[in-house]
């Protein structure tokens, strides 16, 4: 387990971020805030398949207004992600969000964070500093250029402005595309400051390639021990997102729960078309908290040797596979029935745990 950095904690709803707590896997809705019902929906979407927070963007009246209602429907901290008008920001709070993003380079100079600032220090709600690289302030980018140093600048200039005002419930991230600049500035800013960090990069890409820099970015800070929340920055569902925050805290050790799923990269071996089948299982694995250890294999070199260490597993032959359950060989499955014979056996262990946590009255 890698040393976390000691930070200051700072409380989202009832969701502690930093001072040694687990580092939490945010996102950000997708729909328009002022749709509430899709909007409720998503974010329960999100809570059951393991995300922890949840940002909202307010562009209107209309859309800081609705957070009550959403609010009220669900259970999840949600952070109003709030650009260029203050007083979005001070409705949101009324409308009793958890958090608040601001962007300083955009939000209209020092007396309106001040204002914001004030509100949010009344009802004890973190504000998280956004610095992003395309958006510095015209003051930063005169004197340092879209540098790390001027990410990093900014940043501290606006802790400052809050702390002048005896606010100190702050976390910051300092975001770039360019995934060496994201982990330079928050090496420079985790050496400067105590606040908890909030790791991204952004505006990353697609599923593919936004995947790859977010995993190395995040990855490699995490490893050092930064980062408290975390955010993953795909143009793709934010239950993708979600996704993958979550296999990059287990790959790290971080997190653990859920399902591990091992597939083979296949070979000239094989002899199913073993990545349709472990894209459809993979898309289509029930959310959980149990540890559960899944193995799609593709021939007969490791295949079996890995799926008897699984939960269950097949390992691939010709035109079929052997299932495996527990260590043990159940019986040969066609390939075409493989993802839903091998769904229906992960349905029947977890149910097979729940039924005994009910039994030892854990339900």
């Amino acid at each position: 387990m890698f040393e976390r950095r000691k930070t200051k904690q700072v409380m989202l709803g009832k969701v502690p971020i930093g001072g040694g707590a687990p580092i939490t896997v945010q996102t950000m809705a997708k729909t328009d805030t002022r749709d509430v019902a899709a909007t409720v929906a998503q974010i329960r979407e999100l809570e059951r398949n393991g995300c922890d927070i949840v940002r909202l963007a307010v562009p209107d009246r209309e859309a800081a207004l609705a957070l009550k209602k959403i609010k009220e429907e669900t259970s999840i901290p949600l952070v109003a992600d709030i650009h260029f008008d203050y007083r979005l920001a001070i409705l949101a709070l009324e409308s009793g969000v958890d958090g608040l993003r601001i962007n300083p380079g955009n939000i209209g100079g020092e007396e309106k964070v001040r204002s914001l600032t004030r509100a949010a220090k009344e009802r004890n709600v973190p504000i998280r500093i956004g610095v992003n690289m395309g958006s510095l302030e015209k003051g930063i980018l005169s004197r340092y250029g879209r540098t790390t140093a001027g990410l990093v600048e900014s940043a501290l200039s606006h802790v400052a402005l809050l702390e002048r005002e005896g606010y100190d419930n702050i976390v910051i991230s300092v975001k770039a595309t360019s995934v060496p600049v994201t982990i330079a500035a928050y090496r420079m800013l985790a050496e400067r400051v105590a606040y908890p960090l909030h790791l991204g990069v952004t505006e990353a890409g697609g599923p593919w390639a936004g995947t790859i820099k977010s995993s190395i970015g995040i990855g490699t800070l995490l490893a050092e021990g930064i980062g408290d929340t975390i955010r993953v920055s795909l143009t793709a569902s934010p239950l993708e997102e979600v996704r993958v925050g979550l296999q990059i805290l287990k790959a790290l050790g971080l997190r653990g729960g859920g399902i591990e799923l091992i597939s083979c990269p296949t070979c000239g071996r094989c002899q199913i078309d073993l990545g349709s089948v472990a894209r459809a299982v993979e898309q289509r694995l029930p959310a959980t908290d149990e540890e559960l250890r899944v193995a799609i294999m593709g021939c007969a070199v490791n295949g079996p040797g890995e799926a008897r260490e699984a939960d269950v597993g097949i390992a691939g032959g010709k035109g079929c596979g052997v299932l495996f359950k527990k260590g043990k060989m159940i019986g040969k499955v066609p390939e075409d029935k493989l993802v839903g014979v091998l769904l229906e056996e992960i349905k029947k262990i977890l149910e097979e745990r729940k039924q005994k946590k009910c039994g030892l009255h854990e339900c």
